[in-house]
């Protein structure tokens, strides 16, 4: 059994389930969910309906009449996979937090290793489906992201889109999910200095329900988030260092060819008329100074900002 918290924590584990229109597989995973963790851990099961159009909440509210230590959030319509987890998060009471998907495709069994994994020193563990049962549609595309993602982050894991992963409390008490975010919870984990990241290998089972509610677009926007991330990490607290290191290249260079011109035109009597360099060294500087004005756009904005937009919940249990 999982060690007692220094915090007294009541229970050991939350299992956050975020759910879109998987009415048909819930009992089967609450079930499986169960007979893993009781006698063992002290758990509970935190199902998020993100606006499924389906019978998804009214089994939710069954579940959760049946079982106490089962619960529900509901939310007026579809935000996201990261908003749903961001509510289950912050909803969470255990010492270790899950997140598996609700399409039965992850296994629950694997749960408790990835806990004794996190007693063991790490502070986050990802799964990797190393043997996938999805279509080479969905695989492929997916094994390219990863590989450019773990370039990119320097992180070095096979499979950032598994949806079963374990964390210490303190991990998701100090990141903040919307938009896409999910795919990059590692890399987010790891700029608030949370470095020992884990992998263990879990078993894929084929989907039993249903279709995938995942397209090939949504790779796309991984990699324009992926983007977005490092952008903010860099220069979210700066922004002036992005656009002002911009804005003077460009001032710098339109104001050369300018010069350059202009000594031409006075000592040589060169015409300029008709010269794209003009053209260029008057359109670099307006572009210096727009991206200039960016920048100082970007302080004041980041003087003033606000909270991200949180979804409106519909229910609870």
């Amino acid at each position: 059994m999982a060690e007692q918290d220094s915090n007294n924590t009541k229970l050991e584990i939350s299992v956050v389930v975020p759910v879109y229109n998987e009415d048909e597989s819930l009992a089967e995973l609450h079930e499986r969910i169960t007979t893993e963790l009781s006698g063992t851990y002290r758990h509970e099961i935190i199902f998020v309906d993100d606006g499924s159009s389906d019978g998804s909440w009214q089994e939710i509210q069954r579940l959760s009449a049946q079982h106490e230590q089962t619960h529900g959030i509901r939310f007026q319509r579809n935000y996201g996979k990261s908003s749903a987890l961001q509510s289950g998060f912050e909803r969470a009471e255990g010492r270790y937090i899950v997140t598996m998907d609700a399409d039965l495709q992850d296994d629950p069994a694997e749960i408790p290793a990835m806990i004794e994994m996190l007693a063991g020193g790490y502070d986050l563990v990802s799964g990797w489906k190393k043997e996938r049962h999805d279509p080479l549609s969905k695989t492929i595309p997916s094994k390219f992201f990863n590989k450019v993602t773990s370039w990119v982050t320097g992180i070095d894991l096979h499979d950032f889109n598994c949806g079963l992963k374990a964390y210490k409390r303190e991990v998701i008490e100090n990141i903040y999910l919307y938009g896409e975010l999910h795919r990059y919870i590692p890399l987010l984990a790891r700029w608030e200095g949370y470095n020992r990241i884990g992998e263990k290998v879990v078993q894929h089972h084929p989907r039993k329900y249903g279709e995938t509610k995942f397209g090939i677009s949504r790779f796309m926007h991984g990699f324009l988030d992926l983007l977005t991330l490092v952008f903010i990490n860099s220069y979210l607290q700066r922004p002036m260092h992005f656009f002002g290191t911009l804005g003077f290249f460009f001032l710098v260079v339109g104001g050369l060819i300018n010069a350059y011109l202009a000594v031409m035109k006075l000592f040589f009597g060169t015409h300029l008329s008709g010269r794209p360099m003009l053209l260029l060294g008057v359109m670099l500087m307006v572009l210096g100074a727009q991206f200039f004005s960016i920048g100082f756009l970007g302080e004041l904005i980041n003087r003033n900002k606000g909270e991200p937009k949180k979804p409106n919940i519909k229910d609870k249990i």
